[in-house]
């Protein structure tokens, strides 16, 4: 998602959360039926008193009438936005446990199929905009899982609510207002201008003021649309977006330290960990997600795209004293046991910890949902 101030971490469209109110039956198309129950227009007068003081605020900027009525038939006040953006956990994953997720096998599988079907797309991006294809191929399998996870939430929806809410109202207000001048240029119908619960928008995620500034009509049809199942204006769009923001081309984003590193500036995101010597390039994908730990994916998943293997180095020990082979055999063993922790790949997260949980009140042990050593031993 380019958004140069924002911090939200990898997953945003996979958080999972219970219907907390009864849905408002809105009648129109433009409310998917997948959509979970927290994720459908419920009556709130407030947020309705706001809406229709943005209206005048809205048409003082030069959107039409026209445009407002079209905009917000269907739309409606969100619960689980707000649930979303209240429980995001920003800094809790260690580097290890991020590139477990955003690097893992599957997605370096499906990154390597992806770029195989789209090989003529992505170097003729990488001619005209001078971004390694393996590249703008790692920001499409981070930003959306190669345009699987493109996100099914009405933007305009989502936005109105989350700058009604008022806790980041004034930027909010900034992505809604440029959502309306997305769909007074005709470039999408409201019904198919969906997203993430945040109003980040199609195969790379744009929200709808980078969308302004810096999407681009690579078919030439007159449009710009990044929301298509055809997934070449938004690469070229997150192409163009990385060569206006400075990229090079021809410099690598970085590389681990201790396999023919190039110079630049060395960073350790986690202690104890592999260190990264990070060149201007790491600091240009920086402009699309401003962490260490997105752009270090990105880079390594291109890498891997390219046929490059595994980081070389190792992590520490997590605070429980388990490696990532340990977490892994710990979830094998559960899966094994009949708690299905949902996946081995090392990460525990709240599968994991529900597996945990069912285990010790099984044995009668402390119910702490948490690993251990011992844990690990108990499972043998």
């Amino acid at each position: 998602m380019p958004l140069d101030r924002r911090t939200f971490g990898l997953g945003l469209l996979g958080l999972g959360l219970s219907a907390c109110t009864q849905s408002l039956p809105v009648g129109g198309s433009s409310v998917p039926q997948s959509l979970p129950a927290d994720l459908r227009p419920v009556r709130n007068e407030a947020y309705d008193a706001w809406v229709t003081a943005f209206r005048d605020r809205a048409a003082s900027r030069g959107i039409t009438q026209p445009t407002l009525s079209m905009a917000f038939r269907d739309t409606g006040f969100l619960p689980g936005v707000i649930t979303r953006d209240r429980n995001q956990t920003e800094t809790a994953r260690s580097l290890e446990d991020y590139l477990s997720i955003a690097v893992s096998d599957e997605r370096v599988a499906k990154g390597r199929a992806a770029f195989a079907r789209n090989r003529g797309l992505l170097l003729d991006l990488q001619s005209r905009y001078g971004v390694e294809a393996e590249v703008i191929t790692a920001i499409w399998g981070l930003e959306s899982f190669y345009g699987e996870r493109r996100g099914d939430v009405p933007v305009i929806s989502a936005t109105s609510t989350l700058a009604f809410d008022g806790r980041r109202g004034a930027f909010f207000e900034q992505q809604l207002t440029a959502a309306l001048r997305i769909l007074q240029n005709g470039d999408i119908p409201p019904s198919r201008m969906t997203g993430s619960w945040a109003g980040a928008m199609g195969h790379t995620q744009f929200i709808p003021t980078s969308y302004l500034q810096f999407a681009v009509d690579h078919t030439g049809d007159g449009r710009r649309d990044i929301w298509s199942d055809d997934p070449a204006d938004a690469l070229a769009s997150a192409a163009a977006y990385l060569q206006r923001n400075g990229w090079t081309p021809g410099l690598r984003w970085g590389d681990e330290v201790g396999s023919n590193a190039p110079s630049g500036t060395v960073i350790q995101p986690q202690p104890g960990g592999p260190q990264f010597a990070t060149t201007a390039n790491f600091r240009v994908i920086k402009r699309y997600n401003n962490s260490d730990a997105y752009a270090i994916g990105v880079g390594h998943l291109s890498d891997r795209i390219a046929g490059a293997g595994p980081l070389r180095g190792s992590f520490p020990p997590d605070a429980n004293g388990l490696t990532k082979a340990d977490r892994i055999a710990l979830q094998q063993r559960l899966t094994a046991r009949g708690y299905d922790t949902q996946g081995t790949d090392g990460v525990i997260g709240r599968n994991t910890e529900t597996a945990i949980r069912a285990f010790q009140a099984a044995q009668g042990l402390p119910v702490t949902g948490q690993p251990s050593q011992a844990l690990l031993q108990a499972l043998r």
